[in-house]
């Protein structure tokens, strides 16, 4: 066997390459073809709240620009290049070049020397395909509206199924991705992207999943935080029990509701998205309590005056309660509670079977609900 020796000189050299890299930053190195008037790069990072401004450069005259900043840890970065914004992940010690096209309308961009700044791109294509899908749906609702001069029922009944079948699709692909790049920070940002009252459960499952991965990065750890607080009053799970105190000042229970199916609904006065929801709430009601649905009403008002006026004002012949502490009632934070209209359903077992159902959906499930306890009791 010959054995190959190595000159001293090279290796020395080699050495000194790799003992150049900077761990404590990383550099982008970017390319602008076609930037026409375009003259400054602006560089924002990410943190658990919030976007930030890191730093800006002009374009070179041969149409470049470079930036060297600190990640610490993996994280997500934005480069706004005229009106469009580019993500990319980075850390330290990477050296990512860049280039794009301002004359291309579809936003296309080349990006290397950084592997999850390639799945993010991934993940990008899929969000860009489904918001020019709703943007022309957005866009043919809009004109229609106009030349009719409002947003009538007939026009929403036409459009919103379209554009919640383009939303369910998303829903479904991003999942995909998800499951697909599990221990890829760019699956984290897709699964962030997802509407957290929708897909709940599954946002739980892959916050297990997370635990112990990306311990440095404050989004990761703030996400896994939330999602762990929010699995007791998740879908499955077994309500809370609480006691606070009815419209009328008598304690409430909801274990007074025991062997039986409730809807706990979350709401106040001053909420104009409940105050809408609130007749579809009273049809429901009309229909399904005779076959055994109760609701029982938790006001976020602080005002009892007016919390009494819009029950009388909306017709809401169910069982009220309040601590009238806003969203720091003691209820409220036990279902943490973050916005609303805001409700769970409850079976006769005590267990959360729903979350956020309103319109056609809460609708749909009572129906199913209903007709399928109906059965089971015509069959006993």
């Amino acid at each position: 066997m010959k054995k190959y020796l190595i000159p001293c000189s090279i290796f020395i050299l080699s050495l000194f390459i790799f003992s150049c890299k900077d761990n404590n930053s990383f550099v982008i190195s970017g390319t602008i073809n076609n930037p026409g008037s375009l003259k400054k790069i602006y560089l924002f990072t990410t943190d658990s709240t919030q976007i930030k401004l890191v730093d800006s450069t002009n374009l070179s005259d041969q149409n470049k620009f470079q930036f060297k900043s600190q990640a610490p840890y993996a994280n997500l970065f934005k480069l706004r290049i005229g009106s469009t914004i580019f993500d990319f992940i980075a850390k330290n010690g990477d050296n990512i070049d860049f280039s794009t096209n301002l004359t291309d309308k579809t936003s296309a961009y080349q990006i290397s020397g950084s592997d999850e700044s390639e799945k993010i791109k991934e993940f990008n294509k899929i969000s860009n395909f489904y918001a020019e899908k709703s943007t022309v749906i957005s866009q043919q609702f809009e004109s229609k509206s106009q030349a009719l001069g409002k947003q009538s029922d007939s026009l929403i009944s036409i459009y919103k199924p379209q554009f919640d079948k383009i939303m369910a699709s998303y829903g479904a692909d991003v999942l995909k991705f998800v499951d697909k790049n599990k221990t890829s920070l760019a699956a984290f940002y897709a699964a962030t992207s997802l509407d957290p009252t929708k897909y709940e459960p599954q946002l739980i499952a892959y916050a297990d999943a997370l635990n112990g991965k990306f311990t440095n990065n404050l989004a990761v750890q703030r996400f896994v935080k939330a999602m762990k607080a929010m699995e007791p009053v998740s879908i499955g799970h077994r309500a809370p029990d609480f006691t606070t105190s009815g419209i009328d000042g008598t304690p409430v229970k909801l274990s007074d509701y025991k062997g039986k199916y409730v809807l706990l609904d979350f709401w106040a006065s001053w909420c104009a998205p409940c105050r809408q929801e609130n007749p579809n709430v009273v049809k429901q009601y009309k229909i399904y309590h005779p076959l055994g649905l109760n609701i029982l009403g938790i006001s976020l008002d602080q005002d009892k005056t007016k919390w009494q006026q819009a029950v009388k004002t909306d017709g809401l012949v169910w069982n009220h309660a309040s601590d009238l502490k806003n969203f720091e009632g003691p209820v409220e934070r036990l279902y943490h509670v973050e916005a609303i209209p805001t409700n769970f359903l409850i079976d006769p077992q005590g267990v959360i079977v729903a979350k956020n159902l309103r319109g056609a959906d809460l609708e749909e499930f009572l129906n199913k609900t209903f007709n399928k306890s109906q059965q089971i009791v015509k069959i006993k």
